[in-house]
């Protein structure tokens, strides 16, 4: 009967994370395919790029409210058991960048499209503990300002977790499952960045933040400075 519960229970938190707000919000606020837009992901990152801020911040609160629903779903329907606990909002990371609602056929066969992940990875960790926000958001604007590549904030959301986490077990203050939970989000969230992280290897991937504007400002600079050579000449 337990096993019966946890299956059921990862079941439904892999339907909750394969809804795609990204592709309702985008399509609502300006009318857009979400998936054909720039990465083709449909998280908050591409909503943002594809409809404005706005359809970036309500996409980037639902799919982190799929995580945190996913835990409690799993606390309602088997309490107690913390492998289901852990379980259920990888799941939901698997159904955001894995939607079965978002299923399409290709020359190779059938894939199935979604985002990277990050948001329902902090979305279960909220889940464990709500304060874990307070330190993961603002470590997330760090890196996504002065590092400037949104896709190392995503990679880096499963180790943050990892890591707060390790330390509250540490202080005997949260189960090891859920430091766990951390590592095993981590993987998902790299596998589903590869493309990302051969873009960073070779330089090429979009700079934000602090280092874009740092960039537009020299490309302006040296541009200026061209073409007063050019003038003088």
């Amino acid at each position: 009967m337990v096993l019966l519960a946890g299956v059921i229970t990862l079941l439904l938190a892999y339907l909750a994370g394969s809804i795609p707000f990204g592709v309702i919000f985008v399509r609502i606020i300006s009318g857009k395919d979400i998936r054909t837009v720039e990465s083709g992901r449909t998280g908050g990152t591409n909503a943002f790029r594809a409809a404005g801020v706005w359809a970036g911040i309500f996409t980037a609160i639902m799919d982190t409210a799929k995580g945190f629903a996913a835990v409690y779903l799993a606390r309602f329907i088997v309490p107690g058991n913390l492998w289901i606990e852990i379980l259920a909002p990888l799941a939901a990371i698997i159904g955001h960048n894995y939607s079965i609602f978002l299923i399409e056929r290709t020359e190779k066969g059938y894939r199935l499209r979604g985002g990277a992940g990050g948001a329902p990875c902090v979305g279960g960790s909220i889940g464990f503990w709500p304060p874990s926000l307070l330190i993961i958001l603002p470590i997330a604007i760090l890196i996504i300002y002065f590092v400037g590549y949104a896709s190392l904030v995503t990679m880096s959301m499963g180790l943050i977790t990892m890591i707060i986490f390790a330390v509250r077990a540490y202080l005997g203050l949260s189960p090891w499952q859920y430091a766990l939970y951390g590592l095993l989000a981590e993987v998902i969230l790299l596998w589903s960045l590869r493309p990302n992280i051969k873009r960073l290897l070779t330089g090429n991937e979009r700079v934000v933040g602090y280092r874009a504007r740092h960039h537009k400002n020299k490309t302006a600079q040296s541009r200026s400075v061209s073409s007063s050579s050019t003038s003088s000449s």
